[in-house]
C-alpha cells in the first residue's frame, strides 16, 4: 500500500457469531424451567377452560371477542366503552416493569419475556437433536453431509411445529376454541385465522430459532430504557472480581495465596444465552437469567471454594464486601423509597380498577338530544324535544326497562309528559347482551313554565323491571322563549 492510499475504515457491524449455550444445572436453571412450564401451560390451556354465562353468551373463560367488541375473563365482562379497564391494566404492566427493574434489574427479560421463554424451548430441542455445546459447534463447522442434513431438517421441523402450536394457540383466544379447531382442520375457518397462524409460526420460528439474542440486543427497546430504572441499590448479577482476581488454574485441594478464586474455566461464558462474559462487568446484553451463577457455583464446588463468586448483588454491596463488612440485607435494597413509590402507584391503580369493576352498573345508557331543530311546536302549543336513547343490556337474558323523566320542580313535573317510540307504557325490552337505540319524545304542556324556559335540566331514569336497579343521566329540555 502506498503512503497516499487511505486505509479502509473498519466495518460498523461485525458478522453474527452463533451462540451455543452449554447445558447447566442449578437453582436458577430449575427456576427458569418451572416458570417456563407454568407460563406455557397457562398459554395453551386458558382458551379451553369453559365458563357458563347462560345461553346467550359464549362459554369460553378467556375470550377476546373482537367481532362483538367484548372481552371475557371468567366472571368479568368488559365492554368497548369500558376500555379504561384495559388502559389501567396496561399502565399497571408498565409500572410493574419499572418496579421489578428498579428492584431486581432485568428479571422480566431473564425469566418471563416470551422471547426468552421460547428461545429456551428452542435451545432445548436443539440440544436434544444435535447434542450439547461442543457437539453443536462441531456440527456448525462440519461440511454438509447426510448427518448434518438429517439433524438440521429434524430440528427445523420440530421448530416449525412449535411455532405452529404457538400461532394456533394464539387464535383460540379470539373465538370459540373447539369450534375454531374443527374449522381449521376442515378448511372452513376464516382466512384471517390461517394468516394469523402463518405469521405467528414464521415469527416464532425466526425469532426463537435464528434471531435469538439479536432480538434482545437490537430489536427490543427495554435494554436501553432499563438504565433509567436502575440505581446503586438495584440487585443485578455481578462478578466479585476482588475475590476472583488474579485468575489462574487451580485444582481441588490446592491453595495459592497469590491467586484469586476464578480459575478461568469459561463456564460462565459458555452457558450464557447472550454470549457475554459477566466478568467484564455489567453489560447491555445481560438479561440477568442467573445461569452464569449456576455454572460458577458448580465449578466452585468442584475445586472446594465457597459459592458466590458470581451472584446477585447491588452496586452498594461492592464497597462493603471489599472492606470486609457484612453485606446489606437484600430487603433494604428492595424496600426503598423508589420501589415503594412504584408499588404504591401500581397497587393504587389495581385497587381503583377493582373498585370500579364492582361498582359499575349493569345498566348502561346515554341520551343525546336532536339539535335540528332544538324543539318542535305542536298544534296544541305544546313544546316537544326529541332525543336518541341508547340502552345497553349487560344481562345474559332479555330484560325490560322502564323510562321516566323527572323535572326540578313539582310545577314542571306536572307539565311534563314522555313518550318512548313504539311503547305505550314507556317500557322497552332489550335483548340479552345487546344495545337498543330508540327515539324518546319529551313534551311540555302549552303555557307552562317548562315550555317557556330556554333550558331546563331534567333527570332521565332507567329502571330494570326485574330487580328494580336504577340509573340516571341528565338531559336538557329546550323551551320556546319568544
Amino acid at each position: 500500500m502506498s503512503s497516499t492510499e487511505t486505509p479502509e475504515p473498519p466495518p460498523l457491524y461485525s458478522a453474527r457469531e452463533p451462540i451455543f449455550p452449554r447445558r447447566v444445572k442449578g437453582d436458577f436453571r430449575r427456576l427458569k424451567w418451572i416458570l417456563m412450564g407454568v407460563m406455557l401451560g397457562l398459554y395453551y390451556i386458558l382458551p379451553w377452560i369453559r365458563w357458563d354465562r347462560g345461553p346467550e353468551l359464549p362459554d369460553q373463560a378467556v375470550l377476546l371477542d373482537l367481532a362483538n367488541r367484548r372481552f371475557f375473563f371468567f366472571m368479568i365482562e368488559i365492554w368497548p366503552q369500558e376500555f379504561y379497564f384495559v388502559a389501567g391494566l396496561l399502565i399497571m404492566a408498565g409500572l410493574g416493569l419499572f418496579l421489578f427493574t428498579s428492584a431486581l434489574g432485568r428479571v422480566w427479560c431473564g425469566y418471563a419475556c416470551p422471547q426468552t421463554v421460547w428461545t429456551d424451548l428452542f435451545i432445548l430441542v436443539e440440544r436434544w437433536v444435535e447434542g450439547d455445546r461442543n457437539a453443536r459447534i462441531r456440527l456448525l463447522r462440519q461440511d454438509w453431509n447426510a448427518e448434518k442434513i438429517r439433524k438440521r431438517v429434524t430440528k427445523w421441523t420440530l421448530w416449525l411445529l412449535m411455532g405452529l402450536a404457538t400461532g394456533g394457540a394464539w387464535v383460540f383466544y379470539f373465538t370459540d376454541a373447539p369450534t375454531l379447531l374443527r374449522e381449521l382442520f376442515a378448511g372452513t375457518a376464516s382466512p384471517i385465522a390461517y394468516m394469523t397462524i402463518a405469521v405467528m409460526t414464521a415469527t416464532t420460528f425466526g425469532f426463537g430459532g435464528f434471531a435469538r439474542e439479536q432480538i434482545c440486543i437490537y430489536a427490543c427497546p427495554w435494554p436501553r430504557i432499563q438504565a433509567a430504572m436502575m440505581d446503586e441499590d438495584t440487585i443485578t448479577i455481578a462478578y466479585r472480581e476482588w475475590r476472583g482476581e488474579p485468575r489462574g488454574k487451580l485444582k481441588k485441594g490446592e491453595h495459592d495465596p497469590t491467586q484469586g478464586d476464578c480459575i478461568d474455566c469459561m463456564a460462565c461464558f459458555n452457558v450464557c444465552p447472550m454470549g457475554i462474559d459477566i466478568r467484564d462487568g455489567q453489560q447491555l446484553e445481560c438479561i440477568t437469567c442467573g445461569l452464569c451463577i449456576d455454572a460458577c457455583n458448580e465449578m466452585m464446588d468442584k475445586i472446594g471454594k465457597p459459592r458466590g463468586l458470581i451472584g446477585y448483588m447491588a452496586l452498594k454491596d461492592e464497597a462493603n464486601e471489599r472492606a470486609g463488612n457484612p453485606v446489606v440485607n437484600v430487603w433494604k435494597h428492595i424496600l426503598r423509597p423508589r420501589t415503594l413509590l412504584y408499588f404504591t402507584l401500581w397497587g393504587g391503580i389495581g385497587v381503583g380498577l377493582v373498585v370500579a369493576l364492582f361498582m359499575r352498573s349493569p345498566i348502561d345508557f346515554n341520551i343525546t338530544p336532536n339539535r335540528d331543530p332544538l324543539f318542535v311546536v305542536e298544534p296544541s302549543g305544546a313544546i316537544r324535544n326529541i332525543y336518541t336513547l341508547r340502552l345497553r343490556n349487560k344481562h345474559g337474558t332479555d330484560t325490560t326497562f322502564k323510562v321516566t323523566a323527572v323535572a326540578p320542580t313539582p310545577e314542571d313535573q306536572a307539565a311534563l309528559s314522555l313518550l318512548l317510540e313504539g311503547s305505550e307504557d314507556n317500557t322497552v325490552s332489550v335483548p340479552a347482551d345487546d344495545t337498543l337505540t330508540q327515539r324518546l319524545y319529551i313534551m311540555a304542556a302549552p303555557g307552562s313554565k317548562l315550555a317557556s324556559t330556554e333550558r331546563t335540566e331534567l333527570t332521565i331514569w332507567i329502571e330494570d323491571a326485574t330487580n328494580k336497579d336504577r340509573v340516571s343521566e341528565t338531559a336538557v329540555f329546550n323551551g320556546r322563549t319568544e
